[in-house]
């Protein structure tokens, strides 16, 4: 199906990030999130939601560190601390 061949695609995008010197991870990682938005989506649609969530904890296992800033700055904006 074509949705597992771009997820597929997507995780040696960003196998090949990884690879890449350091400051190429940040614009690299927002690139991988713009584009595994929606292809998440498409691989839920066409294979349902258990692939759904297959790929949404592949996907988090390679974007850890801006899921984990990211949860930072939501705990400062909710509890208000620094």
């Amino acid at each position: 199906m074509l949705s597992l061949l771009l997820a597929g695609i997507w995780v040696l995008v960003a196998a090949a990030i990884a690879l890449m010197p350091q400051r190429i991870h940040w614009p690299g990682a927002v690139a991988l999130i713009v584009t595994g938005v929606p292809i998440l989506g498409y691989l839920t649609w066409q294979n349902g939601p258990l692939a759904g969530l297959i790929g949404l904890a592949a996907g988090a296992s390679v974007l850890r560190w801006p899921l984990f800033y990211l949860g930072k700055w939501l705990r400062r904006k909710v509890t208000g601390r620094g």
